[in-house]
């Protein structure tokens, strides 16, 4: 969730020149919990890191498994197939939280209540993650990343089994992404139409800690279990490190809402379709209309497609969105101008206008919680597709009463 990559300017500290450093019994291993930040679209939903401090060693390092590389070749190709690599760095604890506070993002910190012998095993862990063979891992915004990774490394090392204080009942992954994308419209429809069926089943309180805020409170109320007579919190101590200037971490500020936007765009597919059953296809507008739509329609329905099947993000397929964004309507737009296929192309509005009627009739049974602005948008290639079929129907009622006018006149000697 922090894009900014500094793998290759690791600060090189004395310490990890030797991995049997032994820390000393005030060091402390900290949960950092940054809270989210409207400047970049991977902040929205905050972030989450480790930190080592040992006076006696001199040592404040901070462990962040969020750093990724966007120079590298491709990068966005992979990125949407899912393929991208983060690494375990490492900063200062100075460096760590001088970009928070220039930020204005609050910054809280969870001290761990470990042994001095777990506190050593977990840090020699995090040492040997760190090393350049070591570091890397294959990211995954549900269950592997900067949240999860630090969750097992703490999991592991507790010294027994952490029990987590239980969370509201029935929540979906996407309702845990609603909460944080509340804010920002625009995005939050974007995952919507992206994240399939998948995404709407019920998760358990630990599923829930791949977003910063749930781990950090999880934490705060977990219970490490070591026998049944021996118990204690798995926190020590919370400390709220920065504090967030909500004035510079507000929401959107935008009045073109993916809701009013499906709106005026079905209210402009109403008028042209009023224009082509008066003009009775004498304009091109309509047709015009039609492939800037559907070509539209169809891009959007590329990258659904693969993300769907190929790509190795959780929870793209099935995605019941591909009904009316698919790459079928970019296709269409493509032969909408040429004559010889034009049969080939009222079949497929005739197709297109089932499927969309029969997906907007039954949209609220689906297994996936769709948009309602996207629904409004399906609406305007529905009318479009419809408005195709009923002018061609009526075409050749009058094409037929005309052939048969004749046909008679003809059988009189007129």
């Amino acid at each position: 969730m922090k894009k900014y990559f500094f793998a290759l300017i690791l600060i090189t500290m004395s310490v990890f020149a030797n991995a049997q450093v032994v820390l000393s019994d005030s060091a402390k291993i900290s949960l950092m919990t940054c809270g989210p930040w409207s400047g970049a679209v991977y902040a929205f939903y905050g972030h989450t890191a480790l930190r080592v401090q040992d006076d006696s060693a001199h040592m404040d390092i901070v462990f962040n498994y969020g750093f990724f590389d966007p120079t590298q070749p491709n990068f966005m190709y992979h990125f949407v197939r899912g393929e991208t690599d983060y690494i375990l760095g490492t900063t200062s604890f100075e460096g760590f939280i001088s970009e928070y506070a220039y930020k204005k993002v609050a910054v809280y910190e969870q001290e761990l209540n470990l042994a001095q012998p777990e506190k050593q095993q977990l840090w020699e862990a995090l040492y040997l993650n760190h090393l350049p063979e070591n570091r890397g891992y294959r990211y995954n915004y549900f269950y592997d990343n900067c949240a999860t990774r630090p969750r097992d490394m703490v999991e592991k090392f507790a010294g027994g089994k952490i029990i987590y204080p239980p969370t509201k009942e029935g929540q979906t992954y996407r309702d845990l992404l609603h909460e944080c994308l509340q804010p920002y419209p625009w995005n939050k429809f974007g995952i919507d139409l992206v994240i399939g069926a998948g995404a709407d089943s019920p998760i358990d309180v630990r599923a829930k800690m791949f977003i910063p805020s749930y781990l950090m409170n999880s934490f705060e109320g977990a219970t490490v279990v070591k026998s049944d007579s021996v118990s204690y919190p798995l926190i020590r101590s919370t400390t709220t490190v920065l504090v967030s200037n909500e004035e510079d971490n507000g929401s959107e500020q935008i009045i073109f809402s993916p809701l009013i936007a499906a709106f005026a765009l079905f209210f402009i597919t109403l008028l042209v379709s009023i224009i082509q059953y008066i003009k009775w296809n004498k304009t091109q507008l309509p047709q015009i209309y039609d492939t800037i739509l559907f070509a539209v329609y169809g891009l959007g329905g590329c990258i659904l497609f693969l993300l769907m099947f190929f790509s190795e993000h959780p929870a793209t397929n099935p995605n019941w969105n591909f009904v009316w964004l698919n790459i079928f309507a970019l296709v269409a737009a493509i032969l909408f101008w040429a004559k010889p296929v034009k049969k080939a192309v009222n079949i497929y509005h005739f197709i297109n206008f089932a499927a969309l009627t029969l997906f907007l009739l039954f949209w609220w049974l689906l297994p996936q919680q769709l948009p309602v602005a996207g629904i409004l948008f399906s609406m305007s290639m529905w009318l479009r597709s419809g408005m195709n079929v009923f002018m061609q129907t009526k075409r050749r009622k009058v094409n037929k009463r005309y052939v048969s006018s004749k046909y008679m006149k003809a059988g009189w000697g007129q």
